[in-house]
């Protein structure tokens, strides 16, 4: 019998009341271990009706009442980061210390919304005429909504929730249902530090939660990582129902190399960022443009390393990359490799065929790396979401430029150089909304923003930072006039106010 994760609603564990349930598999052995309650429609509404229950006390709590909730949650986050990196570990595969390092993101989210009460700060303007004042505020959307996805079950939504509910906002999740354990723990840890019943919900499902989160007239926000058909046809629908959007699609991320750059210092980089979560991440480095004739030893020296990554079960301390979250998604990484050499790329590593002794039926796939890959073949123009490096050549650094910006994609990029005028130049003329100088995945840190451009986000606002304060509240401006006791009365007057 294997268990239920079940929705979290009210403070409280909700059993899935609709009779569809999706499974959770262990990644590393291909076995299904939990079953996760699929929410109908009935559910959903009831969770946003919830949310919107308590929004009527929280949205009008005080900032030191919310700062305080969320130093308990913060201080019990980090008691349980181990405890939460195994569940992340067991459903998602990725290796035990990237789990510990994708809680310790989320808490940076954490850390910034305790301290929200300097980014809710408003402004005053005194005397802009006689007597009167304008004042600038900033208060709460109400229930707001979050979707993500499987890769980062923690962290992702600790970009979001943490902010929303600073800012006086009730929450609903919907988590990946291949990995959702992390989130009801989460959930279960918030309850636990004082956070009020409802505030903060999870409902777990398909297309059919999704769709209602996005119809719903009572959800006034939804946030959204994930890839980009689904980004946009988030932005489209919730936008269509009068909803404030930020959906985050998928990404190429591309390094430029020039020939003044310290090339083991990049070969070190572009494994990592092209490897590390067994490249499904949409901060992964899957495009390395080599400029000039750097090409050929810049790829011996990431074959070399490549070669040497441990693949094994992410609970095993000497794995460093895990397998891929599902059997399917597995066998369409492999199909990018296969068809590669058709389609005119050299492929120098084909991880295709690995297996792990003794896990034999999880989602393995090894180390691949493709060399002069045209910009025509797929492994090129997909998001391929696993452990493939293509390696493009450019004659210049113009061209490689150039190579980089026709792409659809504009997630984030990085330059490896030595010449601090070409990072500059690189800095400004790169299309892409999050830019490296020798380094490798520019993640921000949590007061700065996440977000790229083209078909990597739909919407205004990147995600957390000041963007995420300003995506979950709204403005005010209030003009004030107090009358002096000595004034005479001044009489009707039809015109424009005088200010001065």
């Amino acid at each position: 019998m294997t268990n239920i994760v079940n929705h979290w609603i009210g403070g409280k564990t909700a059993e899935g009341a609709s009779g569809t349930y999706g499974p959770v598999t262990n990644p590393a052995t291909g076995e299904v271990t939990t079953r996760v309650a699929f929410a109908s429609v009935d559910e959903v509404d009831t969770a946003v009706a919830v949310a919107k229950e308590a929004y009527l006390t929280w949205g009008q709590s005080s900032l030191a009442q919310r700062a305080t909730v969320l130093f308990k949650f913060r201080a019990l986050l980090d008691a349980h980061r181990d405890e939460i990196a195994a569940l992340i570990t067991a459903e998602h595969g990725k290796v035990h210390s990237d789990a510990l390092g994708e809680v310790a993101r989320g808490l940076e989210i954490v850390d910034l919304a305790c301290g929200i009460n300097v980014q809710l700060k408003g402004e005053l303007s005194t005397e802009v005429a006689t007597r009167v004042d304008v004042s600038s505020i900033r208060q709460p959307l109400g229930v707001v909504a979050g979707i993500t996805p499987f890769n980062f079950p923690a962290m992702v939504p600790m970009w979001m929730f943490p902010l929303a509910i600073a800012c006086g906002n009730t929450f609903v999740l919907k988590p990946s249902e291949k990995d959702p354990s992390a989130a009801v723990r989460i959930a279960e840890l918030l309850t636990e530090a004082g956070l009020p019943d409802g505030v903060f919900n999870v409902v777990h499902g398909d297309k059919v939660a999704v769709d209602r989160l996005l119809e719903h007239p009572d959800v006034k926000a939804v946030s959204f990582v994930g890839s980009t058909p689904i980004a946009r046809y988030i932005h489209t629908t919730a936008s269509a129902n009068g909803k404030r959007v930020q959906a985050l699609g998928g990404a190429k991320n591309h390094m430029l190399v020039l020939p003044d750059a310290d090339l083991d210092a990049a070969a070190d980089a572009a494994v990592s960022a092209a490897y590390g979560s067994a490249g499904e991440r949409c901060m992964a480095i899957s495009a390395v443009v080599a400029v000039g004739a750097v090409g050929d030893e810049l790829v011996e020296k990431i074959r070399e390393r490549a070669e040497k990554i441990k693949i094994g079960p992410g609970d095993d301390p000497a794995s460093e990359m895990g397998p891929l979250i599902t059997k399917a998604h597995r066998d369409k990484v492999a199909s990018y490799v296969e068809g590669a050499a058709a389609e005119g790329c050299e492929v120098v590593l084909d991880g295709t065929g690995h297996t792990v002794d003794g896990h034999e039926d999880g989602h393995w796939i090894g180390i691949s790396l493709l060399d002069r890959v045209p910009t025509t073949a797929k492994a090129y123009q997909d998001e391929i979401f696993g452990p493939v490096l293509c390696v493009l050549r450019a004659d210049t650094y113009e061209e490689g430029v150039a190579l980089i910006n026709a792409s659809p994609f504009g997630n984030g990029t990085a330059i490896f150089t030595r010449d601090g005028g070409a990072a500059r130049r690189f800095q400004l003329e790169i299309e892409a909304g999050m830019v490296g100088v020798n380094v490798p995945i520019p993640v921000p840190v949590g007061y700065h923003s996440f977000g790229g451009w083209k078909d990597s986000l739909f919407g205004d606002h990147h995600i957390y930072g000041n963007d995420g304060t300003h995506f979950y509240t709204r403005g005010k401006v209030v003009t004030t006039r107090w009358p002096d006791p000595a004034d005479a009365p001044a009489g009707v007057d039809l015109g424009f106010p005088r200010n001065h």
